[in-house]
């Protein structure tokens, strides 16, 4: 028996939510959308009962992952990232065996996802609350249970489960029944909330004070600020509290990305039986969009959380693998140290007293860029290949439709190979394009300390969205837009 005939049983009976069965308008899809993202937020205001406070564990790879720190979200979309990763992997590699497109392989692949998200749901949570000591139990809640501090770690592990069980069908409800995806959604939310926080936090709103409140204070004269003819104020204005620098990286990420979505390659197209059909089909320069930065983001944040759990498992960890600082935030030399992510510009300007080498910190961002760059080109590759993108899916999509490229033969095979001039290396390059531009919004910083790649995906995912939305309107005034386009 193959694995698929031995796990058919398992998979076909993972819980979903059912598709609906005819066209769902346009306002209801809205509707849903609404109230997840209501639900959403208020799932981030519930706070594990039983935990105490502590740092985030992810850090600033909480933009990119949503969720909140100590609310029943606490793992966010990490779980869901990470299956994506692992079934990426095994199907680049041809290990799976499934055919996407058919009907009974598309089902055990659905369940095989969901069955890994339960998984890392699982690996993620519990060594979080047992073996790292991230999330310490409360010995007041555990002595009013009567439970001990063991019984109260389970009660925290299981409001975790239940948190990452619930952010995988509010994705799916979302993908069925919303517009877009409950992933990109809940990436918007979570780095839009900062965004608004580090600009118009006030004081006593928040942790900092947003831009405006600040500026309004160095104005009047409240915000003690070094001359600025001294480095230490323009240290203030460009990468302190000033914020100027943020505000110029937020403005280009914003504007690249618009452009980068804009730029295109688009291939002629005629219909084969309606004389005087024609249209185009776009190959943008950031063709697998920027969702795969998710997964090199996670891949990186997986690493760090490993080396977290090592550090407070093992009494003499050696200091070639890593070094911490004792509140374990932020490795400090070793192995970890040089595969952290740039988060700031501290992180990097070593002239203005950092405690690592100059020739450290140069090697940590060599090995972030490679990072990124690298990462970014592979996993758009994967990306474009497991989701029908490839050269091989729209050449059969194309073809389907009743379309043909003018000047060429009306077969698979032949537009297939017009494709492959452009998807592939398109592919790569926008990729690679979209890992730069990540790690140098992190060095250079952004509003409200959010990280590069959670503005990258924001503005991407907006935009999309955005076009998403304007089809479905277009669908709604023109239905007969809507059979021909399925």
């Amino acid at each position: 028996m193959s694995w698929k005939e031995t796990a058919e049983p398992v998979l076909t009976r993972m819980p979903s939510v059912r598709r609906p069965e005819g066209h769902v308008p346009f306002k209801r899809k809205l509707g849903w959308t609404a109230g997840i993202l209501v639900l959403y937020f208020f799932l981030t205001n519930i706070f594990l009962y039983g935990a105490n406070e502590s740092a985030d564990v992810f850090g600033q790879f909480r933009s990119i992952l949503a969720g909140g720190q100590g609310t029943i979200l606490q793992l966010g979309i990490g779980p869901i990232v990470t299956a994506s990763i692992v079934l990426q992997l095994l199907g680049g590699a041809d290990l799976l065996g499934l055919d996407t497109d058919d009907p009974r392989d598309q089902v055990l692949y659905q369940g095989l996802q969901k069955l890994l998200v339960v998984v890392m749901v699982i690996l993620t949570g519990f060594p979080m609350v047992f073996a790292g000591g991230f999330l310490p139990a409360d010995p007041q809640v555990a002595q009013s249970l009567g439970i001990g501090l063991v019984g109260v770690k389970w009660l925290i592990f299981a409001q975790i489960f239940v948190g990452g069980i619930l952010i995988l069908f509010m994705d799916e409800i979302v993908s069925k029944w919303g517009v877009g995806s409950g992933i990109g959604l809940f990436i918007i939310a979570g780095v839009s909330q900062r965004l608004i926080g580090g600009l118009f936090a006030w004081p006593g709103l928040g942790e900092r004070n947003g831009l405006i409140a600040t500026w309004i204070g160095i104005i009047t004269g409240s915000v003690d600020m070094p001359s600025v003819l001294t480095p230490a104020g323009i240290q203030f204005l460009f990468t302190g509290e000033g914020g100027i620098l943020a505000i110029i990286t937020t403005v280009f990420i914003f504007a690249v990305v618009v452009y980068a979505e804009s730029v295109r390659v688009e291939i002629p197209l005629s219909h084969a039986r309606v004389k005087g059909a024609r249209g185009r089909f776009p190959v943008k320069l950031i063709y697998a969009s920027v969702l795969p930065m998710i997964l090199v983001r996670a891949l990186q944040m997986n690493l760090q959380f490993l080396g977290r759990i090592l550090d407070s498992q093992l009494a003499n960890m050696p200091a070639w693998l890593g070094q911490y600082s004792q509140n374990s935030a932020q490795p400090t030399g070793g192995l970890f140290y040089y595969l952290a992510p740039i988060q700031s510009p501290g992180q990097w300007m070593w002239w203005t007293g950092t405690a690592q080498e100059p020739w450290q910190i140069m090697l940590r961002v060599a090995v972030d860029l490679t990072f990124m760059v690298i990462g970014g080109a592979i996993f758009a590759i994967f990306w474009v290949e497991t989701t029908d993108m490839g050269p091989e899916a729209t050449a059969k999509q194309i073809q389907n439709s009743g379309m043909q490229i003018p000047g060429f033969r009306q077969n698979t095979g032949v537009i297939e190979k017009v494709m492959e001039r452009y998807i592939p290396q398109v592919t790569v390059i926008g990729g690679a394009l979209v890992g730069l531009l990540a790690v140098m919004a992190n060095m250079l910083g952004t509003i409200g300390d959010v990280s590069g790649t959670g503005l990258l995906l924001t503005v991407s995912i907006t935009y999309k969205l955005y076009e998403e939305i304007a089809e479905e309107q277009l669908m709604e005034m023109h239905p007969m837009m809507r059979d021909m386009f399925g």
